[in-house]
């Protein structure tokens, strides 16, 4: 089966997105969020930081996806060089990614500045993010801004599909 590549700088029809974040190391979580997002239409994955171990990279193997590196990663060659081996994207602290015709950033949430630098700027249509542990999806002016919760330290474990053709965002609790 050929796997296409997911390019940090790719352009990516429009589709299901699944987004998870805050995964610290928990590969089984990570594995029960990626079936899930695959049952309910996803298409391509996205990590919004905070991985935490090659095994939450497993969980992801096989399906185009990419990922940020968060405040508590520290394996950042490792990690990086890993899910090249996987076919998985890195975005290092930020990524550019374009979703059909609108453009989006991934990055973890916990550089403050650039956020509010995206948001400011207003060049881009979404951007994902993690780090609170919270749930979130609001519009700031024209940028959607989506946070799919977080696989640990969260009460309720959620992750999100986006459909980028009506725009919709649905949060799925994950037992855990």
């Amino acid at each position: 089966m050929t796997v296409p590549k997911y390019a940090a700088q790719g352009i990516i029809g429009q589709m299901i997105v699944g987004i998870l974040s805050d995964t610290h190391g928990r590969a089984d979580m990570a594995a029960k969020a990626v079936d899930v997002l695959l049952q309910n239409g996803a298409e391509h994955l996205i990590h919004c930081g905070d991985v935490g171990s090659r095994e939450v990279l497993d969980a992801m193997a096989g399906h185009p996806a990419i990922f940020v590196f968060g405040n508590n990663d520290c394996d950042f060659c490792g990690l990086s060089q890993y899910a090249k081996d996987l076919q998985i994207t890195c975005g290092n602290t930020h990524g550019k990614i374009q979703l059909d015709d609108k453009k989006a950033v991934v990055t973890h949430g916990d550089d403050q500045v650039l956020v509010r630098r995206l948001i400011r700027e207003q060049q881009i249509d979404y951007l994902f993010l993690g780090h609170t542990h919270e749930k979130h999806d609001e519009r700031v002016g024209k940028i959607h801004i989506i946070n799919p919760g977080a696989l640990y330290r969260a009460s309720l474990k959620t992750v999100a599909i986006l459909d980028t053709s009506t725009d919709g965002v649905r949060f799925i609790p994950i037992p855990g």
